[in-house]
């Protein structure tokens, strides 16, 4: 149900951008039609899969709009993705919130690098943003990227001081780089810990659109096996269908370490709110709240804008009491931390 709800609103999303492109009556794809400056409407959201209600990844990126609309007034937009689309579908979305006087646009995925990359060039006085990529180099692209395998590193501390079956494990949405410096990270954190801890690692599929991001029933069913091959704390890299393993590691009353955003926070996952040990954070709101804020004070970020501990762009969530009053966990963590912030710990980040 969850899936065809998400296609309807995408139905419907796309379709009132559509009617808001019309009544721009701009077709012009020049930088001297209405998206030139993109003045007034204020930033707007190309979401990746999972979509709005993942309680994690994109939901993160909706709270920096709906900050910067609380903070600057605006009325930003955002639009879901459709199943199974190309890049020419990802160029004709950037295209049409390009000609509506959106400005920042950010896609909110790896996934939207070529659109973004091509877009962009077509639309020079708009600022355009793209989270977790940072290959394009265009005057007017934020790659805007993280550290993740330095929260991970951290994650896995956590675990190996939890566990007590000395088995954990990792679920990777999609077997890719970026997933890949997430499992790195955890992976070192364990064994940098406690010796003799197994970690072992699953990825859903090896494509996006398989599902390895949108399918809690895949996330579930991997954690279901690797709790029933011992593992007591399970941590998920994967999205929405990291919901999934939350649930599993619920009913089996075991550790879940939850991603992105703080999920022990979230309301879609509140009944299962306390086996969520902590959540592996990356600050995707703030990351789209400074660019928005950026181009609302005239000067925009470009290039590379990376977060890691030191500038607070990523972290470990401290929600859950079980995680904040343990103090031994408490003094590892710390103890990590200092030392990723000192050099003293290099983190792999594959």
């Amino acid at each position: 149900m969850r899936r065809v709800s998400r296609i309807a609103v995408a139905g419907v999303a796309t379709a009132a951008l559509a009617v808001t492109v019309s009544a721009c009556g701009s077709s012009s794809t020049s930088s001297s039609s209405s998206s030139s400056d993109g003045s007034g409407k204020g930033l707007a959201l190309a979401y990746d899969v999972g979509g709005k209600g993942d309680q994690s990844f994109n939901d993160a990126a909706t709270a920096g709009l709906e900050q910067a609309d609380k903070e600057f007034g605006y009325k930003s937009t955002a639009v879901e993705p459709q199943d199974g689309e190309s890049d020419a579908d990802k160029v004709q979305r950037l295209e049409q919130l390009a000609k509506s006087g959106y400005n920042p646009i950010i896609g909110v995925g790896f996934a939207y690098a070529p659109a973004v990359k091509e877009v962009a060039a077509k639309h020079p006085k708009v600022t355009f943003g793209i989270v977790d990529d940072d290959t394009i180099k265009a005057d007017n692209v934020a790659d805007l990227v993280f550290h993740e395998e330095q929260a991970s590193y951290l994650a896995g501390v956590a675990a190996a001081k939890a566990t007590k079956s000395n088995t954990v494990g990792f679920i990777g949405g999609v077997d890719v780089p970026l997933i890949h410096k997430f499992e790195a990270g955890f992976k070192q954190g364990v064994e940098d810990t406690k010796k003799g801890v197994a970690v072992k690692s699953q990825y859903l599929t090896e494509t996006a659109a398989e599902g390895g991001f949108s399918s809690p029933d895949k996330g579930e069913s991997a954690a279901e096996g690797q709790i029933d091959a011992g593992a007591d704390v399970v941590y998920a890299a994967a999205g929405l269908s990291g919901q999934g393993v939350i649930k599993a590691a619920a009913a089996h009353k075991i550790w879940a370490i939850g991603v992105d955003s703080d999920q022990y926070k979230q309301d879609a996952l509140a009944k299962y709110k306390d086996s969520i040990l902590t959540s592996a954070m990356k600050n995707v709101q703030g990351a789209v709240f400074e660019l928005a804020k950026s181009v609302h004070d005239g000067k925009p970020e470009t290039g590379e804008v990376r977060g890691s501990l030191d500038n607070g762009g990523v972290s470990l969530a401290e929600s859950n009491p079980a995680f904040k009053t343990n103090a031994d966990i408490q003094a590892a963590v710390k103890k990590a931390e200092a030392g990723i912030k000192d050099g003293s710990i290099k983190v792999k980040s594959s």
